[in-house]
């Protein structure tokens, strides 16, 4: 299941965007709206099967710890 979010990347467009949306329909199919990063706020749809963890990062990493001082 696709969490909110959280980016993901489309299988055959390789479209990627972070998860503002999901909608279950009665019959099985499930859509995600991702928002991309050249206009946001425009939200394309797939269908949920196709979408996987993007292996971008959506925020910074680790902070280098700063040099020590030998007085």
């Amino acid at each position: 299941m696709v969490e909110l979010g959280i980016q993901y990347v489309d299988s055959i467009t390789g479209f990627e965007g972070v998860a503002v949306s999901r909608t279950e329909y009665l019959y099985g199919c499930v859509r995600v709206g991702l928002e991309g990063h050249i206009k946001p706020g425009e939200v394309f749809w797939f269908d949920e099967q196709r979408l996987s963890s993007s292996t971008t990062a959506t925020t910074g990493g680790d902070m280098p710890s700063p040099p020590s001082r030998n007085g």
